[in-house]
């Protein structure tokens, strides 16, 4: 009997030894073992062998990585303005060792941390660049979070302000601002807008006269050509009919046909004196016709007498 119960107690320490000495460490994780109460060994994920009753697993950290929520908290800016700011902080354990024994609570630190730099890092901006410049802002409390932190095993990856909150009479003025600067910008636009349209309307009436000078002086030119070209017409077809006319009375027979010619314009002219005028002057011998027609002729005798001695 005293044989059962000793393998029974053999068989209960091997599996108290097993139990307590095979450890499982998960993906992303990494269990800080301590023996006899002084740090041993960090383990890795897979499957482990510890001393029971001498080793323990003394923290358990996640390689992932944690968002841990800034909460609210005042902070001055550099002009005196009162802010409520907030934010979340992205971090990730690079050094577990470092965690476990470099600071008690490595996320209340870090939490602490981050409110005390977003502090500092307000104090040195105005209330403007509080809101133009977050990015800038949040790259800052990085770094100042990464130097202070670098003995932990922790690393700051991002910061990001979620909300910035001004006091109630700043939100005011800032809106009334923002309705001035929007007011502003509508009436340079609304004048920039008239400007243009009188310097349009302008160029329309400067363009309408130029193109009314150049019609006028187009049709100006035009005009005098035509007047130009009629008139040497007129003169070329008067100086062919006199020169068909001196080569007519050249022929045979011309001074009788000139005389024939003056008689009828001789008799047409007088009888029509009396249509186009009411006073009538009458020549002294009105019922001789031949007399004037021989008058007229004698005229045209001696015309052609001095034309022929000056061609002589």
């Amino acid at each position: 009997m005293e044989i059962p119960n000793l393998l029974l107690a053999i068989a209960f320490v091997v599996f108290i030894f097993v139990f307590k000495g095979v450890k499982l460490v998960p993906q992303q994780k990494v269990w800080i073992v301590e023996r006899l109460g002084r740090y041993n060994e960090s383990l890795i994920a897979g499957l482990h062998f510890i001393i029971p009753f001498v080793d323990k697993i003394a923290y358990q950290h996640s390689l992932k990585e944690n968002a841990v929520d800034i909460p609210s908290q005042s902070a001055i800016t550099q002009d005196n303005v009162t802010l409520v700011i907030d934010g979340i902080l992205y971090l990730k354990i690079t050094d577990p060792k470092q965690a476990s024994y470099g600071v008690r609570d490595p996320l209340y630190a870090i939490s602490q941390l981050a409110q005390t730099t977003m502090r500092s890092e307000l104090g040195k901006i105005t209330l403007d660049k509080t809101f133009e410049e977050r990015e800038i802002l949040n790259t800052n409390i990085v770094q100042s979070i990464n130097e202070a932190s670098s003995v932990w095993g922790i690393q700051c990856l991002r910061y990001e302000i979620k909300d910035i909150t001004p006091p109630a009479n700043v939100r005011t003025a800032m809106e009334l601002q923002v309705a001035a600067e929007r007011q502003k910008r509508a009436e340079v636009l609304d004048s920039e807008g008239k400007r243009q349209s009188q310097i349009n309307i302008a160029e329309g009436i400067k363009q309408e006269v130029v193109l009314k000078s150049e019609a006028a002086m187009t049709d100006q030119i035009n005009r005098a050509k035509g007047e130009a070209e009629a008139i040497l017409a007129v003169a070329k077809a008067t100086a062919e009919g006199i020169e068909m006319v001196a080569a007519s009375i050249d022929k045979a027979g011309g001074e009788k046909a000139v005389a024939l010619k003056l008689a009828e314009q001789y008799i047409e002219a007088f009888s029509n004196l009396a249509k186009e005028s009411n006073t009538i002057l009458l020549p002294a011998q009105t019922g001789d016709a031949g007399s004037m027609v021989a008058q007229a002729l004698s005229v045209f005798n001696a015309i052609q007498e001095k034309t022929k001695s000056k061609e002589t």
